[in-house]
């Protein structure tokens, strides 16, 4: 069985490293280099359906959750300038198709009423309304047209958890399908995220293969607030430092525990400081043999990369550094020396 192979990070602390590094091997699809597939994690996704229908859930809560599911998945697949969308492209023209059967197989009831979260209103419904009221008036009471509605039939499920995750985990798998129909590996950037982890049994089979990756925070914030952020395509951490660091702490404590021989976790930093020894973990984590490693150093350099680490020993931003590294001491990354950067070096 080819496996699925995802790298995940906790917001700019490198997953796109290990998807440099892992498509160096033989036989390992990355068509769309480190794009991110958020389907499962975004806002509406399947993780928002599994706690609204298995832990929120009530007599009407399923109609929002399964509608809302489908509205996200509809902008993912259409959108083709949304930097996380064009699925039609980058999954399969099938892809919104096989939502919809995926709420169709979730779905007890289908019924033709309605409640408050159909009638919220905008322009058009509003204009509708008036008509409504107004020909209802002027014939005596006798012409009441049909109350407009944002969509006209409600889906109503209540799933156990054995019957969710059998329909979800289909779903998924059927999603990696079709991405590819060949036998190469796939190689699917942040297809979850950390604090996804102690989901991940309920989903995947023991092919998928999960590589963490974290970052000392001090190069984190300030390649995100003087290098990323300055080209506007920063991550959305505070460029405060004082609220950068409660922020960072904050989300590092919303990560739930989890037990899982699938998921290996790295440094960013031991792919560069400890390559060969990082590698070796990486390569026997997933199955693989030294002699597919094909175009070793061609895409993840950690002679080039290395211009990325220790950004916190430059005087421009050693306030700000020390101040991190006093709050956040227990994330901090043990470098095994100090890099000195020439004029020439430039992030990247």
């Amino acid at each position: 069985m080819k496996k699925i192979i995802i790298p995940l990070s906790y917001m700019g602390s490198g997953s796109s490293a290990v998807t440099d590094l892992v498509s160096e091997f033989e036989n390992v699809n990355n068509k769309f280099g480190s794009f991110e597939y958020v389907f499962l994690h975004c806002p509406n996704g399947v993780f928002d359906l599994e706690d609204k229908l298995l832990t929120g859930n009530n007599a009407l809560r399923s109609d929002e959750a399964l509608h809302q599911f489908l509205k996200t998945m509809k902008n993912l697949f259409d959108k083709k300038y949304y930097w996380v969308g064009n699925y039609n492209k980058i999954i399969s023209p099938n892809f919104y198709q096989r939502c919809i059967q995926y709420v169709d197989e979730l779905t007890d009831f289908k019924l033709d009423n309605y409640w408050y979260i159909q009638e919220n209103t905008n322009l058009i419904m509003g204009f509708k309304l008036a008509i409504r009221k107004v020909l209802y008036y002027i014939s005596f009471k006798k012409i009441n047209l049909k109350k407009p509605l944002l969509y006209k039939t409600m889906y109503l499920s209540y799933p156990n958890e054995i019957k969710f995750y059998q329909i979800s985990k289909k779903f998924i798998n059927d999603v990696f399908a079709m991405i590819d129909n060949g036998d190469d590996d796939l190689l699917l950037d942040q297809l979850l995220l950390p604090h996804n982890l102690f989901r991940a049994e309920n989903y995947f089979d023991d092919n998928v293969k999960m590589i963490v990756v974290d970052r000392d925070p001090r190069d984190v914030f300030i390649s995100n607030k003087y290098n990323w952020g300055l080209e506007n395509c920063g991550v959305p951490y505070s460029y405060d430092v004082k609220t950068f660091c409660e922020q960072y702490k904050k989300i590092r404590l919303t990560e739930k525990k989890y037990n899982n021989k699938n998921v290996l976790k790295i440094h960013f930093e031991d792919l560069i400081y400890n390559y060969e020894k990082t590698l070796k973990k990486i390569i026997e984590f997933l199955g693989y043999e030294n002699k597919k490693h094909i175009l070793k150093k061609q895409r993840f350099n950690p002679d080039k990369s290395i211009v990325n680490t220790q950004l916190f020993n430059n005087e421009k931003y050693l306030e700000e550094s020390k101040y991190i590294a006093k709050e956040l001491k227990e994330y901090l990354y043990n470098f095994p020396y100090k890099y000195e950067k020439s004029d020439e070096d430039k992030i990247f």
